[in-house]
């Protein structure tokens, strides 16, 4: 075999190794018993270590350096140069600090699921702290072995490229706007009486109403399932892929809202190219990218007034309400109202990029160390006060309701707002290219615009940059005035 032969065996077998530990994941979210917390966390580690020692094997450094010189086509050219970067990430993190941290991340996010409930973060801040301290250490190990800054260096983990010089000018610009923005539309909308959609609606009747909507826009179900959790999330494997949800009887909205983000990350996964599975140019393109294809579906396209056009007789049908409240007008007004709220997966797109902001301010300073973790819930009560004007009311509306700090997720956070900005652009530029689109989203037609997707970005995967595969689809690089001009367009016209 050449060299590059054995490079991509060896990542097919990691990309096994870690589908299985993609659903064990997935189940421990979903149904673990409470006390097999300790066995999972083991197995997720074995796991690990397995993974670790393939993908850091010597041999490995040989292969690479003979792959050079082989002849190759462009996408193994590609392949080859993202299964490089994949080895120097992980040779850069001794394995015994790959197995500590994955069996940490399992129990803090059980301990995590306890303190949101009775909102203790004083019992949740000892295992915090080791959690920081853990991360700190791969981002150390990670910045002197890339030569990037720590926080650089954990960015980079999710986004390939993705620098703090990147996302301050966009962040800094972003604040000199957006919360006065806010505070214009909230006038605007209260000139707009909203009666609000009140309804108790069983977790079985909403259940049915998302899978209808995941199915209508393309979700197969042949190749994938949803279930609840804590959090909502996509997961599984490839070929595999899980999504999940929440349920509250009196707002069904979250719940539906949260069906329909996750369904734009699987059909990224869904749509990924067979051909390249189980290689790293047959990965999606990094989170910001992951993060646009959710919320062009759950922002873009499912809270469009012609969307909603196609929503509406399914609700009224599926829940079996009437009345003033459900006409087309109130519905939107309330799909689209913008408030200052304390839990972000539950933010409308308008404030959510402020939530990510102070997010991506704060994670650094517990990373750099200039911010204790005793000292979080003061700072985020801070920060929500000089950007949102409110102050949680407890910890599990405050600096407790995130999963991804307790599983060690810093460097994640700013994706979300750079993928709202991708999205806003990718949608601008399938707009051009489908001047029928709304009137397919109103009759319910998700066709033309998943194949515009698929073509433009899924099935690319991995086999070019985000900035390269964002250019050809839009004809630019990510332009934050897409995502500005949307705004303003949907909120103060």
């Amino acid at each position: 075999m050449s060299a590059t032969a054995q490079l991509e065996a060896r990542f097919q077998q990691i990309a096994s190794i870690d589908a299985a530990s993609g659903i064990l994941h997935w189940d421990a979210a979903t149904m673990l018993p409470a006390s097999s917390t300790d066995a999972r966390g083991d197995q997720l580690a074995a796991l690990a270590e397995v993974s670790h020692e393939k993908l850091t094997d010597p041999a490995m450094a040989e292969w690479f350096a003979a792959a050079q010189s082989e002849p190759l086509e462009d996408w193994r050219r590609a392949n080859l140069n993202e299964m490089h970067w994949r080895w120097s990430h992980a040779t850069s993190v001794p394995q015994t600090l790959v197995s500590a941290l994955t069996k940490l991340r399992l129990k803090s996010e059980h301990q995590w699921r306890s303190a949101k409930e009775t909102s203790d973060y004083a019992g949740f801040l000892p295992i915090f702290r080791e959690v920081i301290a853990l991360t700190r250490e791969v981002a150390y190990a990670k910045a002197a072995a890339l030569g990037l800054s720590p926080y650089d260096a954990l960015l980079d983990s999710y986004d390939r490229g993705l620098r703090r010089a990147t996302i301050d000018p966009i962040f800094t610009q972003t604040k000199t706007w957006l919360p006065d923005f806010v505070g214009e539309v909230i006038t605007h909308q209260a000139a707009q009486p909203t009666q609000p959609l009140n309804a108790n609606v069983p977790v079985a009747t909403q259940e049915a109403l998302g899978r209808a909507m995941m199915l209508a826009l393309g979700f197969d179900t042949t190749r994938g399932r949803i279930d609840t959790s804590a959090h909502p999330f996509c997961g599984g494997a490839p070929g595999d892929v899980r999504i999940t949800t929440r349920y509250r009887e009196d707002r069904f909205t979250d719940a539906l809202y949260g069906v329909l983000h996750e369904t734009g990350h699987a059909l990224y996964e869904q749509g990924l190219p067979e051909a390249w599975r189980g290689l790293p140019i047959g990965e999606a393109r990094g989170m910001s990218m992951h993060e646009s294809q959710s919320l062009f579906i759950e922002m873009q396209v499912s809270r469009s007034l012609p969307f909603l056009k196609f929503l509406l007789p399914q609700l009224t049908k599926t829940f079996g309400l009437s009345g003033p409240a459900w006409n087309e007008a109130n519905v939107y007004r309330n799909l689209t109202r913008v408030e200052r709220s304390h839990i972000r997966v539950n933010a409308d797109e308008v404030t959510y990029p402020l939530h990510v902001i102070w997010r991506y301010e704060l994670e650094q300073a517990l990373l750099d160390g200039s911010l204790e973790a005793a000292d979080l819930p003061a700072a985020w009560a801070e920060k929500t006060q000089a950007y949102l004007g409110i102050t949680p009311p407890d910890h599990a509306h405050g600096c407790l309701q995130d999963i991804h700090w307790p599983e060690g997720m810093f460097g994640y956070f700013p994706t979300y707002t750079l993928g709202a900005m991708t999205a806003a652009q990718l949608m601008a530029a399938c707009r051009r290219a489908l001047p029928q689109l709304d009137a397919e989203l109103a009759r319910g037609d998700f066709a033309p615009m998943l194949h515009w997707l698929r073509t433009h970005v899924h099935q690319k995967a991995s086999s070019a940059t985000g900035e390269e595969i964002l250019r050809a689809a839009t004809g630019e690089a990510l332009n934050p005035d897409h995502f500005e001009a949307h705004l303003r367009a949907r909120y103060l016209a």
